[in-house]
């Protein structure tokens, strides 16, 4: 048997970097998702007058998912980010308020 702990660590390490090429390619695509979410609660802001709370949730854990990404490919963190982890909670907003949720606004 030839199960050295360098081979081990070889094979650990060859694993990861497929697994960071994964996130890698995942990131691009939420990425563009959050670039779109920009736009569409910018449009959203614009029509209301506040932004959506809903899509501020969702911006919010985006975007720590994005740093879930950046932390496990800069080797910060083993634990690789959602769906092998939690998808992260949103965190209470820090700037403008929401928009009121009424009847007649659409459901995000």
């Amino acid at each position: 048997m030839n199960d050295t702990p360098e081979r081990a660590q070889r094979e650990s390490i060859i694993l990861r970097v497929v697994w960071m090429l994964v996130f890698a390619v995942v990131w691009q695509l939420a990425e563009l998702l959050l670039g779109g979410l920009v736009l569409v609660q910018l449009i959203y802001r614009l029509i209301y007058g506040a932004p959506s709370a809903s899509l501020m949730n969702f911006g919010d854990s985006l975007s720590q998912f994005l740093a879930q990404i950046g932390r496990f490919g800069t080797f910060h963190t083993d634990q690789k980010p959602w769906p092998f982890a939690d998808w992260p909670a949103p965190r209470a907003p820090e700037g403008e308020a929401a928009h009121p949720v009424r009847d007649e606004e659409p459901k995000l």
